[in-house]
């Protein structure tokens, strides 16, 4: 059981956890959606971003896009927005990267969700480890991560 798995349990949502063997070979996100046989538009990828060089943010956009930087930091408040390394990003969510989950971190971050989600029933995001998925509603998925919506994906 991870972090993530124990967050949804006692939350008490409705969620299914799927293992699936992953190669790495292509993106975590376009990896789980082929293995786990749904559209990667249903994937959600979980990125860590720094906001103005200092504070870490969570960001989920779906796997066919890519994290719209500038939209981050300007939906965010902040002058400008990066990536954040693999080591930063491990060491504050508790994860590896491939698996960060946005749920059940160590210290949980602001996060940021694109709003294209709303489109969807169902949503898949990582269960906390390389070929572990949790498929859960996207309005839970929002309210247990506290996240804000918007068009942050490009």
């Amino acid at each position: 059981m991870t972090p993530a798995i124990e967050a949804a349990r006692r939350a008490n949502i409705r969620y299914r956890v799927i293992e699936f063997e992953y190669e790495s070979d292509r993106g975590y996100a376009e990896e789980a959606a082929a293995a786990l046989g749904v559209g990667p538009q249903m994937v959600y990828k979980t990125l860590v971003a720094k906001l103005d060089g200092k504070q870490l943010v969570v960001a989920l956009v779906p796997a066919t896009s890519e994290l719209n930087l500038k939209a981050l930091a300007t939906f965010a408040g902040a002058k400008r927005a990066e990536m954040a390394t693999p080591e930063e990003a491990e060491r504050r969510t508790g994860y590896v990267v491939g698996g960060i989950s946005p749920l059940g971190q160590r210290r949980a971050l602001a996060t940021y969700i694109d709003s294209s989600i709303l489109r969807l029933s169902t949503v898949y995001v990582s269960g906390g480890r390389r070929g572990l998925e949790l498929e859960l509603s996207p309005s839970d998925l929002v309210v247990m991560s506290g996240a804000r919506l918007g068009e942050i994906a490009q």
